[in-house]
């Protein structure tokens, strides 16, 4: 049997499920039977698009031993995610997001289900098993993808922190989705919360490392009082391609001598979690196949990416919709 291709990107951080509770109701209290269990989580999202489209892919994290942990091993051997840098935890479970949704399915945050008093396998993320798993996988990679929720706790910062190191000494280059997230730094924070001056000073090396930054609009108003990708740009003595993303009304970005501003796709959306995830994997699908596209020529990339944000607005999920290249080419060839 041939050896899988090596991983063109190895994506970085937590894998969890998202616990729908019922309409106006309390998931944490909510039977099971009705309540929407969804795996997730940001760079998980990132590994199984970039799979499904065809870029070989890792995901370095850590899950517990438990029945989410297997069920995440399955899903990723099915999409064929690289597991080589995934831990298993014995003590710690896999953690569930309790989300809240309103009667008429707006979504809120309502805290974590599941820690027996040790936290979570995520916040575990072991850097010195990391230091032995990554430098095999970093010898062929293009890109490590990356988060700020590592950042959050002590032990996973520091297995970021030598990730990172290990990805330049390699020569690989650093993509960085901020995914600002208050509730993982701190449980009592208001969801829609934005980042103390401590969070800032704590992302800043990562800012200042990444080739690619992707913000929310929400996040680049709070961390550089600007949606401009030019002047988030040209904030950076390494002079980082920009991207800022605005939901279903726009995305901004600044690649080399190329910028613009492009329209988001109308869709009839169904759910869109995990659509800023597709759209990153999108863009890292782009870079790995055209590099010079970091440079200039964007707008192919970043039209690419938004099919595939759109997408995935048009199923439930972060994973299950996720498109294959065939299916944003199609997508493209009918909006040309």
């Amino acid at each position: 049997m041939a050896a899988a291709p090596a991983p063109q990107v190895i994506c970085l951080g937590e894998a969890l499920v998202d616990r729908l509770g019922p309409l106006g109701g309390d998931p944490a209290t909510a039977p099971a039977e009705q309540c929407d269990d969804r795996l997730g989580g940001a760079p998980t999202n990132v590994a199984c698009a970039l799979a499904r489209l065809g870029t070989p892919a890792a995901l370095a994290g850590r899950l517990g031993s438990d029945a989410i942990g297997e069920a995440f091993r399955q899903l990723f051997l099915s999409r064929g995610v690289d597991l080589s840098a995934l831990q298993s935890d014995p003590v710690r479970p896999s953690r569930i997001v309790l989300v809240r949704r309103d009667a008429g399915g707006d979504r809120s945050f309502g805290g974590f289900a599941g820690d027996r008093g040790e936290g979570f396998a995520d916040q575990a993320l072991d850097a010195a098993a990391l230091e032995v798993a990554l430098p095999p996988l970093l010898r062929e990679a293009r890109w490590l993808q990356v988060g700020t929720i590592p950042l959050a706790s002590p032990a996973s910062a520091a297995a970021l922190a030598a990730a990172v190191r290990l990805a330049a000494e390699g020569d690989v280059a650093l993509a960085l989705d901020v995914n600002w997230r208050p509730t993982f730094w701190d449980p009592a924070a208001a969801p829609e919360a934005g980042p103390t001056e401590e969070a800032v000073a704590v992302m800043r090396p990562l800012l200042e490392q990444a080739a690619l930054i992707k913000l929310a609009a929400e996040e680049s108003r709070w961390l550089f009082g600007s949606t401009d990708p030019a002047a988030i740009r040209a904030a950076f003595p390494q002079q980082p391609a920009v991207v800022v993303t605005d939901g279903g009304a726009q995305v901004a970005w600044c690649f080399g001598s190329s910028s613009g501003v492009m329209l988001a796709y109308p869709v009839a959306v169904v759910d869109s979690t995990g659509a800023g995830d597709a759209f990153l994997a999108g863009l890292l699908h782009q870079l790995c196949q055209q590099p010079q596209l970091l440079d200039g020529g964007s707008a192919e990339a970043v039209r690419f990416a938004s099919a595939c944000g759109a997408l995935v607005c048009a199923g439930a999920g972060a994973i299950d919709p996720q498109p294959t290249q065939e299916q944003v080419d199609a997508f493209l060839a009918g909006r040309l």
